[in-house]
């Protein structure tokens, strides 16, 4: 049963696939060229499933991992007895890509160097690849500088000095390093069918793995400019949020993975290598600070090629794209696959895809007027889009739907989707300028601004609990109500915002003070962990309400959750502290985003009223 836990897990990315590779030194995840593509190992999900693992023969020995700075570069140093090795780690960018440019033209092509740095270290080498999840056992064969896998419909190509065994689709081999030596492994996968892959030379590996930190620096460098609390998890949070980002079509996952529970032994098991309008639209607003109108323009594009004809059709905008802007996303699962620490099912697709949910069109809207600098001039197509999320925002917000954490129940008028409908209202108000919509379009939106409003005053607040609650007058709290204060809707001093806010953090605080989604039965079967997204949130609100020291406490105590290497899952056991759901999370890290950026500015006012 695999189960390595997923804080030893540290990722890779070229802005097109991924892949994760434990402390130990085991690649257990690798989808090449695509976030979504069947992953070539997925050691991750089941221990038959494949993986790729060079680390010391000396079982004793000791290591230390980090990324290069500003980069997504991976260096694990190991000890031993007899000396130290380095192994470098990445997914190789394009040749000479740098700064916005990054990802678009990524070779699909895993990089390894173990490189003995003091001493002398005998390392071993297991290659094991599973393509398809696991399906496929290939056949390796040797060829001049190569193992090749033959199965299914791809090859993969190993380049490496190192010779190989080959025993049952494993090929596994020893080789010991002096002092200053190195050897080299370069992974990439082709069609079967069609042109045959490259031998990597070890020069041209090495070469190749310092043009990809290179990329990476100098990506961040021209979107570094974030000063304030948790300056260096930031900044890394901008670099992991790009990571999760397909340069192709600027669109940006939600994790790179699919089905790490929520909850050990759950079936909350969920493919997250999609974008989701909202996650996405959100993360583009975490990063404006680092937006671009070539990213921010590129991302919108993508929304409107992907939505194309939906809203002009009086159709619901979909809550969900493939990576590529594909609409049919229908979920299956694979039974065999026993799924991380036993908890399956592991399932590929995701079947909320077809679910009604309206706050995606004040998702959309709310990250195009933070951004609105940044796009200048809008193209015709995204304009039109525009307009049409929020006519639709306008004309639905009193259907019921499926809420932001996507309930598989009935639909519900839940108070978080009517707040993103009145956010759709009053960014559309503010961008008039840029959206040019009729006066009788702007007065209609401006009349349905103010009917949300009423309505979510009136039956959004819940005397008895003393706060706004997760749907039309109901009593069950939910944290996402704490975008009220995060979007604007109300005012900072406002007393029902400061009673909100207070219930909520009593009422779906763990032991450890971290929150969860909301209270109450969700039709699944088990338990999840604590939603870091929320905690972001709390402190968010905390800092915009202006209680600063409350802020400053919740945002470290969420932040203190990464992993050495500064990732961030969704959840966390409220009990043992483990790192639960899918990893690392783009939401996670687009609220520790938000909330540091929201303190910062608070502490600023703060010290300039003293």
């Amino acid at each position: 049963m695999s189960g390595v836990p997923l804080a030893q897990h540290g990722l890779l990315s070229d802005c097109g696939g991924s892949a994760l590779v434990t402390s130990a030194g085991s690649v257990d995840w690798l989808c090449l060229r695509r976030f979504d593509h069947p992953p070539v190992f997925s050691r991750l999900l089941d221990d038959d499933a494949g993986h790729f693992s060079i680390r010391p023969s000396d079982q004793s020995a000791r290591s230390t991992w980090r990324y290069r700075p500003s980069s997504l570069v991976l260096d694990t140093a190991w000890t031993t007895g007899t000396g130290t090795v380095v192994v470098t780690d990445a997914l190789a960018l394009g040749k000479d890509e740098r700064g916005h440019e990054l990802g678009r033209w990524s070779p699909g092509v895993l990089l390894r160097r173990v490189r003995c740095t003091e001493g002398s270290v005998s390392v071993d080498v297991e290659f094991s690849p599973r393509p398809e999840f696991g399906l496929i056992r290939p056949r390796l064969t040797q060829r001049s500088g190569t193992v090749v896998a033959d199965g299914g419909a791809t090859v993969l190509v190993l380049s490496t000095q190192v010779e190989l065994g080959l025993r049952g689709g494993t090929g596994s081999g020893s080789v010991r390093l002096g002092a200053g030596e190195e050897v080299t492994f370069a992974l990439e996968q082709t069609d079967a069918w069609g042109i045959e892959a490259r031998v990597w030379k070890r020069r041209k590996v090495s070469r190749r793995l310092s043009d990809t930190e290179s990329a990476w620096q100098s990506w961040s460098r021209l979107h570094q400019n974030y000063q304030g609390p948790l300056r260096e998890l930031v900044q890394h949070s901008g670099v992991v949020l790009q990571g999760l980002t397909y340069a192709r079509s600027g669109s940006i996952v939600a994790a790179p993975t699919t089905s790490l529970p929520e909850g050990i032994g759950s079936e909350r098991t969920w493919d997250y290598r999609f974008s989701w309008v909202r996650d996405a639209s959100m993360t583009m607003q975490g990063l404006y600070v680092a937006a671009c109108p070539d990213e921010g323009g590129r991302f919108f594009e993508f929304l409107s090629r992907s939505a194309a004809s939906q809203l002009d059709e009086g159709l619901h905008l979909q809550i969900m794209f493939g990576i590529g802007g594909e609409r049919d996303l229908s979920e299956r699962e694979l039974p065999h696959l026993a799924g991380w620490r036993g908890s399956g099912p592991v399932r590929v697709g995701n079947g909320a895809w077809n679910q009604h949910q309206l706050d995606v069109y004040g998702a959309v809207l709310d990250a195009a007027y933070t951004l609105r600098a940044q796009l200048g001039s809008l193209e015709e197509e995204t304009r039109e889009f525009l307009v049409a999320a929020v006519d639709a925002a306008a004309s639905r917000w009193g259907e019921d739907d499926q809420g932001i954490w996507e309930f598989r129940g009935r639909a519900r008028p839940f108070l978080y989707s009517k707040l993103m409908c009145w956010v759709a209202a009053d960014r559309g108000i503010a961008m008039a300028d840029h959206l040019r919509p009729p006066a009788d379009k702007l007065d209609a939106w401006t009349a349905v601004r103010d009917e949300i409003r009423q309505e979510i005053e009136r039956r959004g607040w819940n005397e008895e609990v003393g706060a706004y609650t997760q749907s039309f007058d109901s009593s069950q709290l939910d944290a996402s109500v704490l975008m009220m204060a995060i979007v604007g809707f109300l005012a900072p001093e406002d007393p029902r915002l400061h009673a909100t806010i207070d219930v909520v953090a009593e009422g779906l605080s763990d032991e450890n003070g971290l929150l969860l989604r909301y209270a109450g039965d969700d039709g699944l079967q088990g338990t999840e962990g604590s939603f870091l997204l929320c905690t972001f949130w709390l402190a968010h609100a905390l800092a915009i309400t202006g209680q600063v020291e409350r802020s400053r406490e919740v945002l470290e105590r969420a932040a203190a959750t990464a992993n050495d290497l500064g990732l961030l899952a969704e959840q966390v056991d409220p009990s043992s502290g483990e790192l639960l759901g899918n990893y690392p999370q783009a939401f996670s890290h687009l609220g520790l985003v938000n909330a540091a950026q929201a303190l910062a500015v608070a502490e600023k006012r703060q010290n300039g009223a003293s």
